[in-house]
């Protein structure tokens, strides 16, 4: 019991101190909220200060931060899909094809063989782990490109791609996932046929009907309600995250991906109800950075397998993280820029390219992944590489965003100058 007296203080604690303080740490300190939480829960864990004790909880923490991890999921997808622009994936099919088509099967090749050669795993095992660190996190990227900072420094064009891939390849890294735990647990040929019938068709093809369906009903239903007056207009957030929760619970009840219906959801939800959402955005998206997900990187911090890295060899785990955090992703928006239209140029495509961040996702099919096969390794590559991309990402945020911001203010003035110069 005072242990978890000790978390809801650490919690409400963080959240407050983050309301008042983040645009200050932000802008002076190169910090993120999820790597100040994940050092919280570090300090608070068995390694620091020793006030929290995972290993003494009842429930398996793997399961509890998968658990954890699938409902902060939920609340942040929504919150992604209503800062998107009305109709936004459909004006931009082009480049986010790319990105979820292209760019994300090599984003799983790349972090899958890297896992296998330099730790000298089981072939699919490690591809089991790249599969679970190939989705950009949404929760670690509304810190990056939401706030003072990125909106004084960033275009809104590079803000809406970064969230657009990084809501949608959440959901749907879990085809990757699932192949992979299906040739651990499977012959090559049941493999391949159900896992395109049952996973493809269904549990992707399904979350898509049954997100878009719920989404657009309920903000029919809303805008009903509005013409009668029946609702209050501070009602708009509950209503939100109740949908999340909706979704999640109905898409998991039928053997859907859920996290791609919370996520389809909010995009149809948000292009019926209109301009509503842009008046309660900031409300919506403080409501879910500051209280929502903040505690999964605390459980995180707490969770860290200290003495199981160790066994695996340091030398090999630094070098896995600087190899997947560098050619992971960087490689395969380098090569395909020059399709993807929001990215004018070699700098932007370098930025894109560094941020996207390992995260909640991770933490929910690694925990998964745990559960269904058993593989201690998948949990353990998983959480280093989570952690290395907050502190990696985290760090050079605000650094990298005001450096680009720069590079815009030195381009626009010399532009002038010439523009003075001709006339």
């Amino acid at each position: 019991m005072d242990e978890l007296n000790i978390l809801l203080t650490a919690i409400g604690a963080i959240v407050l101190f983050l309301g008042l303080l983040s645009d200050y740490f932000r802008r002076n300190w190169w910090t993120s909220d999820p790597l100040t939480a994940l050092l919280l829960g570090i300090l608070l864990g068995p390694i620091a200060l020793k006030l929290v004790n995972p290993s003494a909880w009842d429930l398996p923490k793997e399961h509890l931060l998968e658990q954890t991890a699938r409902f902060t999921l939920a609340i942040g997808l929504m919150g992604v899909a209503l800062r998107l622009p009305k109709g936004y994936f459909f004006r931009n099919w082009q480049p986010l094809t790319i990105l979820l088509g292209l760019v994300m099967p090599m984003m799983w090749v790349i972090s899958g063989l890297l896992v296998y050669w330099i730790l000298k795993i089981p072939f699919w095992e490690a591809m089991l782990v790249g599969a679970a660190i190939t989705p950009t996190d949404p929760i670690v990227s509304t810190s990056i490109v939401t706030g003072v900072v990125a909106e004084d420094n960033l275009p809104a064009r590079l803000r809406h791609i970064i969230s657009a891939e990084s809501g949608a390849n959440d959901g749907l890294a879990y085809p990757f996932v699932l192949f992979s735990i299906f040739m651990l647990k499977r012959s090559p040929t049941e493999t391949f046929s159900d896992w395109f019938f049952h996973v493809v068709l269904w549990e992707v093809g399904g979350a898509l009907l049954c997100g878009a369906l719920l989404g657009y009903v309920a903000g029919r239903l809303l805008k009903w309600a509005e013409r009668k007056k029946t609702i209050e207009h501070s009602s708009f957030l509950a209503y939100s995250i109740a949908l999340s929760l909706t979704v999640l619970g109905a898409g998991k009840l039928i053997h859907t991906d859920g996290i791609l219906a919370v996520f389809v959801a909010g995009l149809a939800f948000g292009d019926v109800v209109g301009g509503q959402q842009r008046a309660e955005e900031d409300n919506f998206q403080e409501a879910i950075n500051r209280f929502f997900t903040l505690p999964i990187f605390i459980l995180l911090g707490l969770t860290i397998p200290w003495q199981q890295w160790w066994s695996i060899g340091w030398w090999n785990l630094v070098l896995l993280a600087i190899a997947v955090l560098l050619l992971r992703r960087l490689p395969a928006i380098l090569l395909l820029n020059r399709f993807i239209k929001p990215i004018k140029n070699i700098k932007e495509a370098l930025f894109v390219a560094w941020f996207g961040p390992i995260g909640v996702a991770a933490i929910f099919y690694s925990g998964y992944s745990l559960r269904q096969v058993g593989v201690e390794e998948v949990w353990l590559v998983c959480s280093l590489m989570i952690c290395a991309s907050i502190v990696a990402q985290g760090l050079s945020a605000t650094p990298f965003t005001k450096l680009y911001g720069q590079y815009v203010k030195n381009k626009n003035q010399s532009a002038n100058a010439n523009d003075s110069l001709n006339q």
